[in-house]
This record gives structure tokens, sequence and C-alpha cells, in this order.
């Protein structure tokens, strides 16, 4: 092992080592994995299991009950139910795969069901039937009967009285203020100007300052630091890169992926149109289209009238929020349908209202005011809907869409008969595509995914235990009855969908839910923690928000702001709260450990995308341009679906390839989430595999020799390059000792032994890795 290999490890083994963390105030079940039970799991019990295996069954199988956690965790006759983290130990599972026991006994439930419980045991079985939430003991509303919190119109509170009155800069820091005084804190002091730019730039276009942009702005600062910071977020504010940076929050809660992810048999279709959605939602950040516009688009955007053929085509491209979702396979599959609508409207109840709706599919909820007819009344407004999408390979087609307009710009297409059978498909055990079929649409032709009404629209029977095949009495669609106000002026129209209803009933200004959700969102991207933080759960079982009137009052604010999200972000920004350092005084510490107060700053951790284009930026390797179209066309990604390869570009990470199953792997070690479902907060983790990553990443391995070409180009001189390092990594002068450590490690690295592998390692091999140690310094991946 040559001396810049043990240098490097010993480096990182004390980055890893430092960085250990757990994240504070975690939770017995986590958000996700609540609407992961209720929605993949529950639903499965409830119809296959309850009538043999519950306290209500006539006769109990095997003396096994599974209508509560202890009667899963205990078993049966047979034993030990499950091993949780372990499904290949676990009984459950065998008997679900029918090896030895056979359960159901009918017949075995398909391969998906049975492999979203295998995920579910690898969670650690997580079973959120009989937790109190924290909500419920914390105000006592679910038993005197009162309306939510979430649930109440939004009130117009009156920024509060505080002491200090020369500290505020804006009514948000009043409402933040009054609560420190009450409780005897103060306010951590301001962030200098180091380190509140690269916050800013990392927040707002994420990506880092150069060194001119950033000396520019410390200079500016010491003049005037008010104008400083004005100026600079407007900057940001206008650069394209905003889109870019707060489009990829969006595409989280959206669940864009571009392709399908593992059907339940092995196969991974992909999505080689997804992209232009992806565009779209950059574009809409960019243009500060109003957020309630954005919605409508979305829900509804085929529907909407159009002042010209691009316009048109815009919004349906914008409908593919609702036609990207992950989708189960449809071979022997009854419920396919109605999985798909299961999908819809989760993601209109947690990523616009921060309600989990899709777990009354199968029975009243068992805490939030949502029952099953509730459910079924938003279900009619997506089962009057067709969901459309693109093929891969040549952009083949089983249908002509001679009713669509086709322009050089998108236009929405039409399903194939059988979605998974006429897609590029990996085969999981060989890796290669199959037969792709012959394409029915010219080459060239623009395609999307998207939505569009069906023939004949109607309301959705109620089906009963969820099954497709057992129906009930019919449901008007209509919207969820616990959220009172004024319903949509025009009534539902019986020849169409009712999405254009449903997208006014979410956007009308009284709404209670929709503008209280995105300030969160909003929030939680500048500040690290939403001030609810459970941000895709505003029910029963998620977390009361910190400061109940700063949420009202930035929810009106931002109604009354025209929806603009830009101007959301500005006013939070230039906030002082926003402008605190991360470091406090020990005593504030102790008082507040979790920062539930917001006295200081929330250090954290760059995001994946963030830390790959930092790197880029910092080697001098980026390509600012947007990228064109997608890299799931070229056949050399889909061969190697496995992520042995990284993806060859060097544009933002958005434009990546995001192939479910199959992350890019130079994002994949840092927290990204599945894309299969709403999540408005990324995981933060902290383990060992990062710094092995950051040592063994071809990705970083190529930025870390592009750095040190650069630095070569730029100074002959150990010492001057070394500085330009420091400079250009972490925007400050190396200390003397970190000088001398730094050109003493490049000094023994280029004279260090040869090896019979590599011989003598060249000065330029070892200034790269100098360069990849930087790359990998929490002083790089974190901001403060």
């Amino acid at each position: 092992m040559t001396q810049d290999v043990r240098a490097i490890l010993l480096v990182l083994a004390a980055i890893a080592a430092a960085s250990i963390a757990t994240r504070a105030g975690a939770v017995p079940v986590s958000p996700a994995d609540r609407a992961f039970f209720e929605n993949r799991v529950r639903p499965v019990l409830v119809k296959h299991c309850y009538e043999c295996h519950s306290a209500g069954a006539k006769k109990v199988g095997g003396k096994l009950l599974l209508d509560t956690p202890e009667g899963m965790r205990k078993g049966g006759e047979s034993g030990a139910l499950l091993e949780a983290g372990n499904p290949d130990k676990s009984l459950l599972i065998h008997a679900l795969r029918y090896d030895g026991t056979e359960m159901p006994p009918s017949k075995p439930l398909p391969a998906a069901v049975v492999n979203d419980f295998a995920d579910w045991v690898k969670r650690g079985a997580p079973d959120p039937r009989g937790v109190v939430p924290a909500a419920t003991t914390r105000s006592g509303e679910a038993e005197k009967g009162e309306v939510f919190w979430s649930l109440r119109p939004v009130s117009s509170p009156v920024p509060p009285d505080v002491q200090d009155n020369a500290w505020p800069r804006d009514p948000i820091d009043r409402f933040v203020m009054a609560r420190l005084e009450s409780s005897g804190l103060k306010p951590a002091k301001d962030a200098n100007p180091q380190a509140l730019v690269r916050r800013i730039y990392i927040d707002l276009i994420g990506l880092p300052p150069t060194s001119d942009q950033f000396s520019r702005f410390v200079t500016d600062y010491q003049r005037d630091s008010g104008k400083a910071v004005e100026r600079l977020v407007d900057e940001l504010l206008a650069s394209p890169h905003f889109g870019e940076r707060w489009g990829r929050h969006w595409l989280d809660v959206a669940r864009f992926g571009e392709s399908n992810g593992n059907d339940g048999l092995g196969r991974n279709p992909t999505f080689p149109h997804a992209w232009r959605y992806r565009d779209y939602v950059i574009a809409a950040f960019n243009s500060d289209t109003p957020y309630d516009r954005f919605l409508t688009e979305q829900i509804a955007g085929d529907l909407l009238p159009a002042d010209s053929d691009v316009q048109r085509d815009r919004n349906r491209i914008a409908t593919g929020f609702l036609a990207l979702g992950s989708k189960p396979a449809k071979a022997m599959n009854a419920n396919f349908d109605m999985d798909v609508v299961a999908d819809q409207i989760d993601v209109i109840g947690r990523g616009i209202m921060g309600l989990s709706v899709a777990c009354a599919r199968c029975h009243d909820h068992k805490f939030d005011p949502i029952p099953t007819r509730d459910y079924y009344a938003l279900a009619g407004f997506f089962t009057s809907t067709e969901t459309l999408w693109g093929i891969a390979g040549n952009e083949a087609l089983t249908a002509p869409a001679t009713d669509l307009h086709v322009l050089k710009t998108p236009a929405v297409v039409p399903p194939p008969k059988e979605f998974v059978e006429t897609v590029v498909t990996l085969e999981s055990n060989t890796g290669k595509p199959k037969a792709i079929p012959k394409p029915k649409w010219a080459p060239g032709t623009p395609l999307a995914m998207g939505v569009r009404d069906r023939p004949k629209p109607a309301d959705c029977k109620i089906n009963i235990k969820g099954e497709s095949n057992k129906l009930g009495e019919s449901v008007p669609r209509g919207f969820l009855s616990a959220v009172e106000g004024d319903r949509p002026s025009a009534a539902i129209d019986a020849s169409q969908s009712g999405r254009v209803q449903l997208a006014q009933w979410l956007t009308r200004g009284d709404h209670p839910l929709t503008a209280r959700v995105m300030v969160n969102r909003v929030w939680l991207h500048l500040f690290g923690e939403g001030l609810v933080r459970t941000p895709d759960d505003f029910g029963l079982y998620g977390e009361a928000p910190t400061h109940p009137e700063l949420l009202d009052h930035l929810a009106g604010r931002f109604v009354r702001d025209g929806w603009s999200v830009k101007r959301l972000v500005r006013g939070i920004v230039l906030s002082r709260t926003y402008q605190l350092s991360c470091e406090a005084d020990a005593a504030t510490v102790r008082a507040d450990a979790q920062n539930l107060l917001l006295a200081r700053h929330k250090r954290r951790r760059l995001d994946a995308e963030s830390l790959r284009d930092a790197m880029l930026s910092v080697s001098g390797q980026l390509e600012t341009k947007p990228a064109e179209g997608s890299l799931v066309r070229h056949r050399d990604i889909l061969i190697n679906l496995a992520g042995s390869l990284h993806q060859p570009s060097v544009h933002r990470s958005v434009y990546l390839c995001y192939l479910r199953s199959s992350p890019p792997p130079e994002l994949a070690a840092f927290d990204l989430p599945e894309f299969t479902s709403v999540t408005g907060q990324r995981d933060v983790s902290t383990i060992p595999s990062q710094a092995l990553h950051l040592y063994n990443s071809p990705f970083v391995i190529e930025q870390a020799a592009a750095f040190a070409r650069l630095l070569s180009g730029e100074s002959a001189d150990a010492r001057g390059r070394a500085k330009l390092a420091w400079q250009r990594a972490f925007h400050r002068d190396p200390g003397a000792e970190e000088l001398e450590q730094a050109v003493r490690f490049v000094e023994m690295t280029a004279t260090g032994p040869a090896t019979p592998s590599n011989g003598q390692v060249s000065e330029q091999k070892a200034w790269a890795a100098l360069c990849q140690v930087l790359l990998a310094a929490n002083e790089f991946r974190y901001v403060d």
C-alpha cells in the first residue's frame, strides 16, 4: 500500500469517525415507514388475513393474531413470525413465498405484494398500529372532538411585541424573538459574511460561490451588510440555477423517476419521456409560476384553455405529475387501475395537503377524520382520468393519438395496451434489454407522459376492503368532508373528470392546508427542519408546529403575495432569523438541544446533488448549461442499470438519470430517496460507507484529478498551489500547520515506495490525492 493510499485512508477514517451522528428526536415509527405500512401492508392484512387471524375471527388459525403489533411479534403455534431486518429468516415471508407453510392457503399473493412485505421486514417491520400519536397527547383534540389545528382556517396573527425592538428585521423575527424571550433565551449572533454567503448560495441555487463571488460579497458586506445581502439574494433568485435547485426539491415531492422500479416481477421499465416533466418543473420555478397555477397545471393542465399550441403542450406535460408514479405489474393484478389511482390520491394528499388519505382505501382513517367515502369521492376524479405514457427504445407506440397536437415541443401520448410488455425492460438476471417493439411514430416525434379525461367520466364505487371486484355504493366525486370552507363555484361537470374543480378546491384562498404545507416545505429547505417537522403529515400522527402563529403568518403572506415562491424565499432569507450563526452559547444549546425555538441556524450536510455539483464546480468541470433530454436514452446506461458505471455527464445533478431501483451511483451513498412515494424531507445518515464511497468513487477520483490539474495550471509553487486548493475548496487560506502538512503530504506521497501494481506515484497523482482529501473533508461537505 503506497503512502498516499495510507494517508487518504487515515484521513477519511478520521472524517467518518468525527461525523457519526444520529438524528435527534427520532420516533419509533417514521412518517415514511408509517405510510409504507398503511398503504402496502395493512390493506393486505385486512383483505387476506384478518378473517382467520384477528380477534374478530370465528376461529383463530394457529393461535396467530395479525391485527395487533403484539400478535405479529409473538407469532403462533409455528413460532416467531418475524426477524426484523431479515426477510429471508422470517416465517411470514417464507409463508407468503409458499416455501414450506403456504399463506394465504387459497392461492399465493402476487409477487409484488410479497416483495412489499419483504421490504417492510427489511425496514425493521415498523408497525404503527396502536401507537398513540404525540399530537393527541399534546392537544387532547381527538378526545374533545375539536377540529384539529391543521384543518382550522388559516388565521391572521399580528406580529407580537418584543422587548428588543432593534433586533427584528421582518415580522418573521418578531414571532421568533417573542418565543425566545418568553423562554428566557437570546438568539445567537449574526453569521459572519463568510458563512452567510456560502449558505445563501447553497440554499438558493445549490452551488458554492466561486472565489471571486465569495470575495466580492465579503467586500460588499463590510460596506453595507443589508444591501449586500439583498443584492445577492435578488441576483440568485434571477439565476436559472434557482429553478434547478428548487425544482429538484419539488421532484422529490412528485416522486419523479425515469423508470418504473421493480414491478414485482423483476423488471424495471424505463420512462424515457419523464424528463420533459422535470424540465417543466425547473422552468416553472425559474419563471416564478404562481404556486396555485403550478398545482392547477399539474392536476388539470390538459383541461385548461391555452393561447397557443406551445402553452397547450406545456399544460399537458405538467400532468406528468399524475402519470409518473411507480406502478405494480399489471399481469395477474385485478386492482392495477385502482393501484394507479391510489398513487395519484397519495401525491395529492401527502404532497399537496400533507394528509395521508390513501389508507382510507380499505377502512375509515383510524385517527384523521377521513372516511372511506371521502377516499372514493376523490378516487372518482382519477377513475375518470386516463393515465398516459410513452415507451422506451425508438419511442414506439401501440396506438395512434390523432386527437393530440404534436409540435416540436412535446405532446402527451396514449398508453400502450399492456404497459409492461411494450417498454424496454431489463431482465434482472442478465441485465440485457428485451426486444424493442417497432415504432409507430416517425423518428424524432416528441413524446411525454401525462393524463387526459376518459371518454365517459363517472363516479367511483366503494371498493369493499380495497377490492375492485367487490363493489359497494357509488360515491359522487367530491372533496374531503373535514376541510370546511367554500367549494368551487362551478359544479362538477358530469362530462368531465372534475380535476379542474379539484385544483380549484386545493388552491382556493381559504384552504387550510395547501399554503401551510408549501410554506413549511420552503422553511424546511432553508433551515433544515420545518416549522412542522413532519412535512408530509399534518394529521394527528404528525408533529404540531413549533411556531403556529408564524406558520399562519407565512401562509397568509404567501397567498396575499400571489402564491409567489420567490417572494416567499426572499422574505425568509432576508430575515434576521435566517441569517443567525450556527454557533450559540452552551446554556442555549442545553436549554433547546433540538433548536425548536430557532435561537441559532442549523449546520447541515450538503445533499447528494449539491455535493456532486460542488465537486464539479471546484474542479472546474461543471457544465452550467441545462442538459438536453435524458441519459436514459443512452444504451450504455440502460445496460448498466446495476450502477457499476457512473453516468457520463458533467451537467448538474438534477439532469442525471434517476432510475428507480438503480439510483445514480455518484449520489446513492448520500440518502437519495426511493422516488416511489412523496418525499418532503430526505433522511440524513452518516455512516462509514459514505467515507468509503468518497475514497473509491470513480467520479470523486476524476474530480480530484481535474482539481489537481487546475491547480497546476495556476501555480508552480507547492505552497502557492496548496493555498489555492484551500481557497477553492474552503474559501479561506490554510493555517500555517495545515499548509506545512499539505506540502509534506504531497512530497512524501510523490517519493514513496513503488509497488508492483502501480509503480512510482507521480507528483500530479500526489496532488490529486490531496485534492481528494479536501473534497471528502467535513468543511467541504457541510454548510453553516
